[in-house]
């Protein structure tokens, strides 16, 4: 399953023994956002908020006073395994005067959040990856051609007397193209080496 992010919000609500659970989904691009989104939604009076995010590596995750490991876990499971980034879930309880036990806990947390991102519209997200080209002048032209055919963004760019070095973020499936091409444009003279830097998914 190729990663995706929410192309909007997405809600979905259900009742467990007279507990009701509301997942929200919201698209988000830093986890100040999800602070931000998270703090929305604990101005509704509720008995829990429980939450979890996912931007790239980075992830967090709450019980809100749930049992630990009932709530901020499964939700992030939710995410993780339906293949989401750069979203936070945020599951609202109001109480219901019945004890669920912890499993019940995982699967009402869990599968709420689940649910709403199931039937939540995607947009697929694209790997990217560094990459430094350096080439002489006399192959600008020629480099610039090739650029110009692919999704490649210049990050950094400099010179000295041998010619240009330029810091290019583009798609990971396009490197290969990247080679191939410079590689005819220019007789083999320009060099194309990969940059190990982490680099993120950015909308397709």
């Amino acid at each position: 399953m190729s990663v995706a992010t929410l192309a909007m919000p997405a809600r979905h609500e259900l009742v467990v023994k007279h507990s009701r659970f509301v997942a929200d989904a919201v698209p988000i691009e830093s986890p100040d956002a999800a602070m931000s989104m998270l703090n929305d939604a604990r101005r509704i009076d509720a008995t829990h908020h429980c939450w979890a995010y996912r931007i790239g590596d980075a992830y967090r995750s709450s019980d809100d006073g749930e049992p630990a490991g009932t709530a901020g876990r499964p939700i992030l499971a939710a995410i993780d395994g339906q293949a989401f980034d750069r979203i936070v879930v945020v599951v609202t309880r109001w109480y219901g005067g019945i004890n669920l036990g912890a499993g019940g806990l995982v699967r009402a947390y869990g599968g709420c959040a689940a649910e709403c991102l199931r039937t939540a519209s995607r947009r697929e997200l694209v790997a990217m990856r560094m990459v430094e080209v350096t080439f002489g002048f006399e192959d600008t032209g020629a480099v610039r051609g090739v650029l110009d055919g692919l999704n490649a963004r210049t990050e950094a760019q400099g010179f000295d007397a041998r010619g240009t070095r330029m810091r290019l973020q583009l798609p990971a499936d396009c490197v290969d193209t990247l080679k191939m091409r410079l590689r005819d444009a220019t007789r083999n003279r320009a060099s194309v080496s990969l940059d190990d830097t982490p680099s993120p998914h950015t909308l397709a």
